[in-house]
């Protein structure tokens, strides 16, 4: 590529970063923290290359196993949710690409991210430490039953819809923490099923209070690891 071409290519990607961020506060979008770390995220970087063109537009995108990356709206709609400070750790469940763990990277002190398709924890982790998220991992994992050697969580995503909030991952937050996932709803026969945006939060006593964040989209969290791939 020849100097002219590479500065015309990062021109291109600041106007389209810049796109992206009136297309977020456009959105509703307002936490500045939130609206930095989708700034300093690259989306081409962790896209598979036949879409990179596309990263910085508000769509979903196939990343193989049959998992896509969520749109950039809907990812910032729910890290604003989490509310994550900076001394936080997180843990994300549903890796895919390493997008969402990088943006999580931005915002927190240490991001775990697990991912049952081994193919995909493989290229997350290689994405995330070409990106130089040091303070954030992906690993092969299934997130509905974590290994309990992982510890404990200030703030918990789950990056896929579940009937309800798994045990598993509440006992693993600690107290002050919050839980972040989509429960599906009954759909009437032929139907497809919807999501609501669930946050759970647990206080110092250990209690949970539920909140419901509205509509979202998110496909069904698939438990146990991935035989193949």
């Amino acid at each position: 590529m020849t100097e002219e071409a590479g500065a015309r290519q990062a021109s291109q990607q600041f106007e389209e970063r810049a796109a992206l961020l009136l297309t977020l506060r456009q959105a509703g979008l307002r936490d500045l923290s939130v609206l930095r770390a989708m700034e300093a995220t690259p989306r081409e970087a962790f896209a598979p290359y036949r879409f990179r063109d596309l990263a910085y537009r508000n769509l979903s995108l196939p990343i193989g196993c049959g998992q896509t990356m969520s749109r950039p709206v809907e990812l910032a709609r729910r890290l604003e949710a989490l509310k994550i400070g900076r001394g936080h750790r997180v843990l994300e469940v549903g890796a895919g690409s390493g997008y969402g763990a990088a943006a999580l990277a931005q915002l927190a002190n240490e991001v775990v991210s697990l991912e049952r398709f081994e193919t995909l924890a493989i290229e997350a982790s290689r994405r995330l430490t070409a990106h130089g998220a040091a303070n954030a991992k992906a690993i092969f994992a299934d997130g509905l039953d974590p290994p309990r050697e992982l510890g404990r969580f200030d703030r918990i995503i789950v990056q896929a819809s579940v009937g309800a909030a798994p045990a598993a991952l509440i006992q693993m937050l600690t107290p002050g923490g919050a839980l972040l996932f989509a429960r599906r709803e009954h759909a009437q026969a032929g139907a497809r099923a919807k999501e609501r945006l669930i946050k759970l939060d647990r206080n110092e006593d250990g209690e949970l209070r539920e909140t419901d964040l509205g509509p979202c989209r998110l496909g069904p969290a698939i438990p146990g690891l991935a035989q193949a791939l």
